[in-house]
């Protein structure tokens, strides 16, 4: 796990703003260690780590790209993500849905730095929502 990218037992990780890091969603739990935040770490091969607010286009898109996040998995104890619902998704399929015109709105503030490795600051502002939204 390189400096700043937070995770279990490190300092607090950075935001894509250059602020500490901010909570995305514990109901339902996101993270890829379910801790919250959209923290990374050298297990995290998916990049985990954009802080996003789902939309009903963009769990057709994501299903349509064979990853159902709208469907329940109880054997995982994922109950499925609906409309509204703040998610920590991987930077590529971000951007492969922003290319697409179908990218969920962003909390930049809890964003983890590490996204800018694949997608562009102006382009995360741009579909940016007020983390108190």
């Amino acid at each position: 796990m390189g400096p700043g990218r937070g995770g279990r037992g490190t300092p607090p990780a950075t935001n894509v703003l250059g602020g500490l890091l901010l909570p995305c969603s514990v109901a339902p739990l996101t993270g890829f260690f379910r801790d919250g935040c959209c923290n990374t770490g050298s297990e995290d091969l998916g990049l985990h780590v954009v802080c996003v607010e789902m939309s009903a286009e963009f769990l057709a898109f994501s299903k349509s790209r064979g990853n159902d996040l709208s469907t329940p998995l109880p054997a995982y104890g994922f109950a499925g993500l609906r409309p509204g619902d703040r998610w920590c998704l991987c930077a590529a399929r971000w951007e492969e849905a922003r290319q697409a015109g179908l990218a969920p709105k962003v909390l930049l503030e809890a964003t983890h730095i590490a996204a800018l490795e694949v997608c562009r600051l102006e382009d995360l502002r741009v579909h940016a929502v007020d983390a108190e939204g």
